[in-house]
């Protein structure tokens, strides 16, 4: 491939790093991950509601990793609330998982933005066969999309950052009961039970810098790098052919 061509490519593959970088910066900050909606439980019990009389306890809320909003309806009109995952909600949610979370994003948007850096100086500077090079961007892929499994210097334990970070989220919401736990914190009176939880943007930005993580493997792979160590059986026949002869 032409070396233009790979410029080219190298820079399409800098600017969707770059872009995945902000966009998972921004979803840390908002409160757009998880949108829900909560019933009263005790009141629609104490009433026998049913049908359209559920709405009266129907309520909802979304949150994100640091914050959040909602509504609460118990019949007696709705009584907004509002919530911070640091310090208030401390005794309700799975801290180690819920700082992992965190932990994670940052360290997808660390890796992501040094992936930037070396598709960039792959376009403009000069490529190398090193870290520095090709490898560097195999490396990166790989820790933060999962997408190189046949780099075979990266252990397979390190994983994939983005995926990580929507698994963890996803057993926090689901198998932890968060949004539950959200509703029911200091709330002595009523109880309040999970109707529905949809997944919303900040979630799926998530979602789409991993895929483009695998893109960007394969946009490596169509500048025409081979995979690192992967080489031919004739070529290593002949390699060991002229160590026996010296």
């Amino acid at each position: 491939m032409p070396n233009q061509q790979k410029k080219i490519i190298f820079c399409m593959a800098g600017v969707l790093s770059f872009l995945c970088a902000l966009g998972v910066v921004t979803a840390v900050g908002t409160p757009l991950w998880i949108k829900a909606t909560i019933l009263c439980k005790t009141g629609a019990l104490l009433v026998n509601a049913s049908g359209e009389e559920l709405t009266k306890f129907m309520g909802e809320m979304q949150y994100g990793l640091f914050h959040g909003e909602g509504v609460r309806q118990c019949g007696l009109g709705a009584r907004p609330f509002r919530f911070s995952f640091f310090p208030d909600l401390l005794p309700a949610i799975p801290v180690s998982i819920h700082v992992n979370i965190i932990l994670f994003s940052m360290i997808l948007v660390i890796l992501t933005m040094v992936g930037t850096a070396f598709f960039m100086y792959n376009a403009f500077g000069k490529p190398f066969e090193t870290l520095h090079g090709p490898l560097g961007l195999y490396l990166v892929s790989f820790i933060s999309g999962d997408v190189c499994a046949n780099v075979l210097f990266v252990p397979r334990v390190a994983g994939s950052c983005g995926c990580l970070v929507m698994i963890l989220f996803a057993s926090e919401v689901k198998i932890h009961r968060l949004s539950e736990n959200i509703a029911n914190f200091k709330e002595g009176t009523y109880a309040y039970k999970t109707q529905n939880e949809n997944y919303t943007t900040s979630f799926w930005v998530v979602f789409i810098c991993f895929f483009v993580h695998f893109l960007n493997g394969l946009l490596i792979r169509l500048a025409g790098f081979q995979f690192p160590f992967a080489k031919s059986k004739d070529t290593e026949t002949t390699n060991v052919a002229a160590d026996l002869m010296y």
